[in-house]
């Protein structure tokens, strides 16, 4: 991020054909309350996130008025935590859309897969320019090959030790 001014996030709910849980977006909400951004998730009613990942941070239920000038989106669905599992009707169309896109700064647009295309995301902006759920997906490889190199790393630190100490223990 080049710019002086804090980027705008926006967390937004997306439907979907199955209540799903609440893990991604509040891991998601939880980390960006600690980054130096604009966070703002929008969500229908029923469905706020549960308050222990969401302090401080500004809900909006009009989907459009969370969108405007945003500079990220990321596009997830979650199903009620207050009614837990549940999905309330929801009247309004929330899958984005690249309409909804023109209200932002260009944002570019994350979703951490699978995705159903044209339910959550449609398949305009799932394979626009704006997108960066390929690259996401991506760096899952890295991540995990980090979870592993520090998992090789920590049981071969034991195995020296236990080896040390065996030798201490045979002399």
């Amino acid at each position: 991020w080049k710019e002086k001014r804090k980027p705008k996030v926006v967390l937004t709910w997306a439907p979907h054909i199955k209540p799903l849980p609440q893990a991604v977006a509040n891991s998601f909400s939880e980390w960006m309350c600690q980054a130096d951004v604009n966070f703002i998730i929008t969500n229908p009613d029923g469905y706020n996130l549960c308050e222990d990942y969401t302090k401080g941070v500004k809900v909006i239920m009009d989907q459009d008025e969370a969108l405007k000038d945003a500079d990220f989106v990321y596009v997830k669905n979650w199903s009620s935590y207050s009614d837990y599992g549940n999905m309330p009707p929801v009247v309004s169309d929330w899958m984005l859309t690249t309409e909804k896109l023109k209200i932002t700064n260009n944002a570019k647009v994350m979703h951490c897969l699978p995705v159903r295309r044209n339910v959550e995301l449609s398949d305009e902006v799932l394979d626009g320019k704006n997108s960066l759920v390929l690259q996401q997906a991506n760096n899952r490889v890295f991540a995990a090959q980090v979870v592993l190199k520090r998992m090789i790393e920590s049981k071969t630190e034991h195995l020296n030790t236990f080896l040390k100490n065996e030798e201490i223990i045979h002399y």
